[in-house]
């Protein structure tokens, strides 16, 4: 009966919110409360929602500071001299464009959000390519899937929600994938190469530098970044460039080093940040003002995503889950479910919302696994493995704005990126596969 009742409960969800009809948000608070008392746990619910909330309550906090800190770091003006000179030493390369591109794309996306990367890159980039009569597709192919791999940061999307709904540390999960987000990336730029190399064969490096298209003056560079230069352009802080950058380049480290509890780091940070940048009180009132609804967006849903995983798991809905799948899932396939939930994450988050995959179906995947030892954190990590293939999924907001921006079809860049993606699915899974990150065998299997 328990077991219906959670299937019941995560088929509403994903019904509901795929279909638009409930915002993720309310469906994650309202459709585990309903389920939860016609279950009769109203008495104990309460209780649930607590012990879920306490679970998430670091990641959201993380989360809200991390958009903080690199928001205020882009209003420093931070990442402009890194603009300047990717635009200036491309002069006229397809090759070095199209890699500059997928470099300021990774740099870019550090703030964890799609949007933002998407509108500088794209507002930097795009009038070079038209310049030098570069493909515009090869820039929204480079830029997506370097986006896609920094996404797996802890204050990314995904990787919370993994963390969220499995109640696991986010640093547990996010340092072993630090070698395998490393693999992805060499493989992007090798493919932005690629790109570059089949775009020189089309256009003639030769011709392009000839006819007065490809040199790039300060001038010119300066002129490709209307967004830099228009926008706020007070909050500018060109003077302390070199001071962020180390302060950004420390906390990075210690993220690594785990000094600290990742949401300690980035409170720590943003405070320095703050007080280094816009010491006055009015100033830092705006900014926190400025980037508080980005902040509230995000750590919204993992909030309301405790509710829905502390119900999930304290009504005891996906152990009994769990139990019914493992009554039909073949004997021999339960020690390779760290894999086959690797593989699973390709199509199960490009036809569903992240939402729907990580906080419906994932939970269950992860309580299955665990009679044959293998870890929850183990299962996370295979299940961010399709993360690049998720973005191209027409139910990704963020994906329609780089497609909107660059003026070209949305189908068009679907064609042109899936296989690219497809493969780097493949680099993250043969890379975490060696590194033993989702193990294909358990010990107690």
């Amino acid at each position: 009966m328990l077991s219906l009742m959670g299937y019941g409960m995560i088929v509403v969800f994903m019904i509901l919110i795929m279909t638009k009809k409930l915002s993720a948000l309310v469906a994650l608070i309202i459709i585990p409360i309903i389920f939860a008392l016609l279950a009769g746990f109203g008495g104990e619910m309460g209780e649930m929602m607590i012990e879920g909330l306490k679970k998430v309550a670091p990641t959201a906090i993380m989360v809200i500071f991390a958009i903080l800190y690199f928001s205020t770091m882009f209003d420093t003006g931070l990442f402009d001299p890194i603009i300047r000179f990717f635009l200036r030493i491309i002069n006229g390369d397809p090759v070095k464009a199209v890699m500059c591109s997928a470099v300021l794309a990774a740099m870019v996306s550090l703030d964890g959000d799609g949007s933002t990367t998407y509108m500088i890159c794209v507002t930097a980039m795009l009038p070079l390519f038209k310049r030098i009569r570069l493909d515009p597709l090869a820039l929204t192919c480079v830029v997506f899937l370097s986006g896609s791999i920094t996404n797996l940061l802890p204050w990314g999307g995904p990787l919370a929600r993994v963390a969220a709904s499995l109640k696991v540390e986010s640093s547990d999960l996010f340092i072993p994938l630090i070698p395998t987000m490393v693999c992805g990336f060499v493989g992007v730029l090798v493919l932005s190469w690629y790109i570059g190399i089949r775009e020189r064969r089309r256009l003639g490096k030769l011709s392009i530098n000839t006819n007065g298209y490809g040199s790039v003056t300060e001038d010119d560079a300066e002129s490709y970044l209307p967004a830099i230069n228009e926008i706020n352009e007070e909050l500018r802080r060109p003077k302390l460039f070199w001071l962020n950058a180390g302060l950004t380049l420390l906390l990075m480290g210690s993220l690594v080093m785990e000094l600290l509890p990742l949401s300690v780091l980035f409170m720590v940070a943003f405070a320095l940040a703050l007080l280094i940048n816009y010491p006055h009180i009015d100033a830092q009132r705006q900014r926190i003002a400025a980037h508080a609804p980005a902040a509230l967006n995000q750590t919204s849903i993992f909030l309301a995503a405790g509710i829905f995983a502390g119900i999930l798991s304290g009504t005891g809905m996906v152990t009994a889950m769990s139990a019914s799948l493992l009554d039909v899932l073949p004997d021999s396939w339960g020690p390779y479910l760290a894999p086959i939930t690797a593989l699973i994450s390709l199509p199960g988050t490009f036809f569903m919302s992240n939402d729907a995959f990580y906080y419906g179906v994932l939970p269950v995947l992860a309580e299955a696994a665990k009679v044959y030892g293998i870890d929850p954190v183990e299962i996370g990590r295979a299940s961010l493995v399709g993360q690049p293939i998720h973005l191209l999924s027409p139910l990704v907001a963020s994906t329609y704005l780089l497609v909107g921006l660059a003026g070209v079809e949305f189908s068009d860049h679907q064609k042109y990126t899936f296989k690219w993606a497809f493969l780097l699915c493949m680099i993250f899974l043969a890379s975490g596969l060696l590194l033993g990150l989702y193990p294909l065998y358990s010990p107690a299997g």
